[in-house]
């Protein structure tokens, strides 16, 4: 999590068009997309739907944990947002941070709860009870069926910590640490396999930050002590969310020191519509594209004399973040957005750039969970569910097996993004006969006419067709009412086309059996 600049860098003068997508610009205000089953970009890993939780603001207390609550259960947990979460499908959840991990002593979060110190939060501002720690975090993923991903302290913590914490939580028994973790009621390890080495430490805003020699150097003998703890551990290496400065040069130099240990490079990107320009925030992922095009490259030439070995990318940290964002941002009740629907047709653009990058990003975090800039948001009486939540649930619940590379042919528009950015944004996902389309109709006041054209298939009967929209763009939820959310039909579809008219400002997706 970034308290710092969100500047943006340009790193080339045109930006490249959606990935692997071939764009035109029609004479007509109709789209047309091939699909070809057996064009494979690559096969779409199920953690690009994760999400983050930092002791932040109300993201951990006041929104999972909220002990004494009457909609917690015995554990702490918020029974209403157990639900909430578990119908989200989080794959993934990312964990204690954010800026917070780099000032983090795990051991503070171990052990009875009325004993644990209170400490000095200086990330955010507060000071931290530590009530919610090691074991009600991974307690919590277990409780939720999802993967555990822990950000180790790379700031002012130390290697042995860090190696501790894996042998805390992962070494099954005999060693005074492992007996320390059955001591406090985990007789069997966790085997936590996603490993964080530290966050966004090239961020002038971090605590410990250091420059990209330096912390290649600390990172690369934590790293070995993390992986000769276990060698089955997968770590992700912090790479450049300082946009401002070296962004491409702190990448290539940290993966020169962690290219035979990491497994993953650590990115983050957030935006925002502070202009109020509708056209220019929905072009946002093309910048997306490129700055995940561009780090694939780097990690190309890393891993260049590397055999045996692959990296990918972890986009860990992503969302629409703007009103709730300043410099002085401190205390209980902080960073709480509330989304509208253009912000959730930005999240969809964002899923859909995952997808078509299936190839090189195996993992994607969207930050946070509950309350800060969350897809849920709570008070002590209950929650909502806001705009931003709905296109990532559907993602996260239908689109999985091989993303495809598609022809498209759509109507465009100009930004400072691109000179010819597609009305249409759209990703395919095909798994054992299931076809998922997923289209975002850029357009704020016009239908979109598109036609989904089979080369090697037919369509075969009734597709499912999920929509999320509202009124218009600037709607948003509250508790008492959900102006965006899913609407659901069917419609029949045979032979070899699909048309479909995509409503303005829309996400819809489209999912049905191919013949």
């Amino acid at each position: 999590m970034s308290n710092g600049s969100i500047s943006r860098r340009a790193f080339t003068s045109t930006l490249l068009s959606a990935p692997l997508l071939l764009k035109a610009q029609p004479s007509s205000r109709e789209a047309r997309v091939k699909i070809d089953t057996e064009r494979v970009i690559g096969e779409i890993d199920p953690k690009i739907y994760g999400n983050f939780t930092e002791h932040l603001g109300r993201c951990i207390e006041g929104g999972i944990f909220e002990e004494n609550s009457p909609l917690s259960d015995a554990n702490g947990f918020r029974k209403d947002v157990l639900k909430a979460v578990e119908d989200l499908h989080v794959s993934l959840l990312r964990w204690p941070g954010g800026n917070f991990s780099s000032n983090y002593n795990w051991r503070d979060g171990i052990g009875p709860r009325d004993q644990r110190p209170a400490r000095l939060e200086m990330a955010w501002g507060t000071v931290e009870d530590n009530r919610f720690g090691t074991h009600e975090f991974l307690q919590y993923c277990e409780t939720i069926r999802t993967e555990p991903y822990l950000c180790a302290n790379f700031g002012t913590g130390s290697w042995d910590e860090a190696q501790q914490w894996v042998e805390y939580c992962n070494y099954p028994d005999g060693t005074a640490t492992s007996k320390l973790r059955q001591k406090n009621g985990r007789e069997q390890p966790w085997k936590v396999k996603y490993w964080g080495l530290g966050n966004e430490m090239d961020g002038p805003w971090q605590m410990g930050h250091r420059t990209a020699e330096d912390y290649g150097k600390f990172a690369l003998e934590g790293a070995k002590l993390m992986r000769w703890t276990d060698p089955t551990i997968k770590l992700v290496a912090a790479g450049s969310s300082n946009y401002a400065a070296d962004w491409i040069g702190w990448n290539r130099t940290v993966l020169e020191y962690l290219k035979h240990h990491a497994g993953y490079l650590s990115l983050h990107m957030y935006v925002g519509n502070p202009q109020n320009n509708f056209e220019e925030f929905l072009a946002s992922s093309l910048e997306l594209d490129q700055r995940t095009k561009i780090a694939e490259g780097i990690i190309r030439g890393a891993m260049s004399d590397v055999s045996n070995r692959q990296m990918y990318i972890a986009w860990d940290e992503w969302n629409v973040w703007y009103r709730a964002r300043g410099s002085n941002e401190r205390g209980r009740r902080i960073l709480e957005e509330h989304y509208n629907l253009e912000d959730a047709l930005v999240v969809a653009t964002f899923l859909n750039t995952f997808v078509n990058n299936a190839n090189i990003v195996k993992i994607a975090n969207m930050a946070q969970l509950v309350n800060v800039i969350a897809p849920i948001f709570t008070s002590e009486n209950g929650l909502y569910l806001q705009t931003i939540y709905y296109p990532l649930q559907l993602f996260a619940t239908n689109s999985f097996g091989n993303a495809l590379e598609l022809f498209v042919d759509a109507p465009t528009y100009s930004t400072k993004h691109s000179p010819k950015t597609p009305y249409l944004d759209v990703s395919a996902a095909y798994d054992r006969g299931t076809l998922v389309l997923n289209a975002v109709n850029r357009s704020r006041t016009d239908n979109l006419p598109v036609t989904f054209e089979l080369e090697d298939k037919q369509f075969s009967g009734e597709f499912e067709v999920a929509e999320v929209n509202g009124p218009d763009i600037k709607s948003e939820n509250n508790f008492n009412s959900s102006l965006v959310k899913t609407t659901r039909k069917t419609v029949q579809a045979s032979g070899s086309r699909l048309r479909y008219q995509l409503p303005p400002h829309s996400y819809t997706m489209l999912k049905g059996k191919l013949a």
